[in-house]
């Protein structure tokens, strides 16, 4: 009752809003496009009963097929980074790299790409010609061809300027087995360079947030990298970019995947001191902040030393380093050991700690 004596105002309820996403929300929040726990669950309880029994039961971001005898690899994706330009990039490259490193991870060569564009009303041409122009350069660089694609456009104000989805096939080489189920304890863990690179970029030109110094996007093609660690011989039994959910996502779902334990030297983490900074400033993990140039892979430890090598020898893979082992104790987790001598688990995230960022 208020002090007047008159009833207080009805309260709506249905109005409000969670700042956190809920789990058991009816409706789209943004933590399911974060390739966290809630994208798992949207993949696992919508859209695979929906397929049925059309879908396969692996559903990887790169998927190996034996088509006539060949073994190809294809994969598609789509970037709705905001903004479309950021420090080091834009949502082109972006488009054109995601899809190479995605085939890539599966160690197969790239060799063509489909690009789709969906234009929001009122886009400026001059911009729309920048990203293609990017999507050719970047396409040129990674050595693929652009061979089919598509245009929509969408009204004013139901889109953000520019969308694209980009699809790809590359030739994946005899011998090559590489797939997160094949994780074993003993394994050596590598990161090919710097983490949290590009989520800090793209973050840095958001509301005009400034660190103090200039972090520039790691988008790039891994697929020579990947050429360079097999060239060595040498058994490679996982790869993956970690992109959203950063190194914590990816290494979670490989734990999980092969139903093994992942054990961290966080201190063995290459974080730069742009990363670091601006985590700490704005309290994120650069565990979880996303990548666009980077790999993940898990080797055998007689392969470790000369992999390694290999990783350094090139360009992309300058500051390659040891960052744990994949170990039989705690299936399905992954444990980081401290600075301080402790330890910590390591878990999916639930959403994303920062929404379209690729």
């Amino acid at each position: 009752m208020r002090e007047d004596g008159a009833a207080p105002a009805t309260i709506d309820m249905e109005g409000w809003v969670c700042p956190m996403p809920l789990r058991d929300a009816p409706n789209i929040v943004m933590g399911h496009g974060g390739g966290g726990a809630m994208s798992g669950e949207l993949i696992e309880h919508l859209f695979l009963p929906a397929f049925g029994p059309a879908a396969t039961a692996d559903l990887t971001d790169s998927a190996v097929v034996t088509l006539d005898g060949a073994r190809l690899a294809f994969s598609t994706d789509s970037f709705v980074v905001k903004p479309i330009v950021f420090p080091g990039g834009t949502i082109g490259e972006l488009a054109v790299n995601g899809t190479v490193n995605d085939l890539a991870m599966s160690g197969a060569r790239p060799m063509v790409l489909s690009t789709a564009f969906i234009l929001e009303e009122g886009t400026a041409l001059a911009d729309i010609a920048r990203i293609a122009q990017a999507v050719g350069t970047a396409a040129l660089a990674a050595e693929v061809r652009l061979v089919t694609g598509d245009t929509k456009v969408v009204d004013a104000g139901h889109g953000d300027g520019i969308y694209l989805n980009t699809a790809g096939i590359g030739v994946v080489g005899p011998g090559v087995d590489i797939r997160p189920q094949r994780a074993t304890p003993g394994d050596v863990v590598l990161v090919s360079g710097d983490i949290g690179v590009h989520g800090v970029a793209v973050l840095s030109c958001r509301e005009g947030l400034e660190f103090g110094t200039t972090v520039l996007s790691d988008t790039a093609p891994l697929h020579g990298l990947v050429a360079a660690m097999l060239v060595t011989g040498a058994d490679v039994h996982v790869l993956r970019d970690p992109t959203r959910g950063g190194v914590a996502a990816s290494l979670n779902e490989i734990a999980r995947t092969a139903n093994v334990g992942v054990a961290l030297d966080e201190r063995q983490l290459p974080v730069p001191d742009g990363v670091r900074d601006a985590c700490g400033l704005l309290g994120l993990d650069p565990m979880y902040v996303a990548n666009e140039g980077k790999l993940l892979a898990f080797v055998p430890p007689e392969d470790a030393d000369r992999v390694l090598a290999a990783m350094r020898e090139h360009p992309l893979g300058a500051q390659a380093a040891v960052i744990g082992r994949c170990v039989a104790e705690h299936p399905g987790m992954v444990v980081a050991r401290t600075g301080l001598g402790g330890t910590r688990v390591v878990d999916l995230p639930a959403g994303e700690q920062l929404p379209r960022i690729c």
